[in-house]
């Protein structure tokens, strides 16, 4: 993994286009990017394979980016990082969710056929291409929301919106996303499907 230098400069680009957005920044967004991928070398023996590498590194990028944005001195909402929890408690905040289930990102990759790998790696090529099309405002909301995982009010606050602009962006994000990827021939039910 980090031998492949393939791997890693497909990581540090969509890292960085990632932070990019956040952060409205380029020396922000690279120093961000470059702790994350540092973290992420100097504490390699932490990652277990119950996620994918990739979903990993992110993970730590969305707490670099949210320790940026909190000492731009903007109020977000991070109470739940500064409660001082045990590392048992903070593992099992971060894996599962309130019902005992796998979080999301954190469920175990199934095992797949080469097929079902590929169309996988090209739905998200489409989708990333996709996401370059939208306008950098209606994309950085929708990262905001879907990837970093802010709630609406935290967007609007951080970017200095109403809480029905915001919708209105998010919403206009996913049907823009959805229009891209049915006209590049991915269909609605396949394109849920990959995500």
């Amino acid at each position: 993994m980090y031998g492949d230098t393939a791997y890693l400069a497909g990581l540090r680009r969509d890292l960085l286009r990632f932070a990019r957005l956040q952060l409205r920044d380029l020396a922000a967004a690279e120093d961000a990017v470059q702790e994350a991928l540092a973290a992420a070398w100097s504490g390699a023996n932490a990652f277990e394979g119950q996620s994918q590498h990739r979903t990993w590194v992110f993970g730590i990028l969305r707490h670099k980016l949210i320790d940026v944005l909190r000492g731009r001195k903007r109020s977000i909402n991070v109470s739940a990082l500064e409660t001082e929890l045990s590392e048992a408690e903070l593992l099992d905040q971060i894996l599962f969710a309130e019902n005992g289930h796998w979080a999301s990102h954190a469920k175990p990759s199934a095992w797949v056929t080469p097929e079902t790998d590929l169309q996988r790696r090209q739905f998200w090529r489409l989708f990333e291409a996709c996401m370059e099309r939208l306008p950098e405002q209606i994309g950085r909301v929708f990262m905001m929301r879907e990837f970093l995982d802010f709630d609406v009010a935290e967007i609007c606050e951080e970017l200095e919106l109403t809480a029905n602009h915001c919708s209105v962006l998010i919403y206009r994000a996913r049907m823009k996303l959805r229009t891209c990827l049915s006209e590049q021939g991915m269909g609605h039910e396949e394109a849920y499907a990959h995500v």
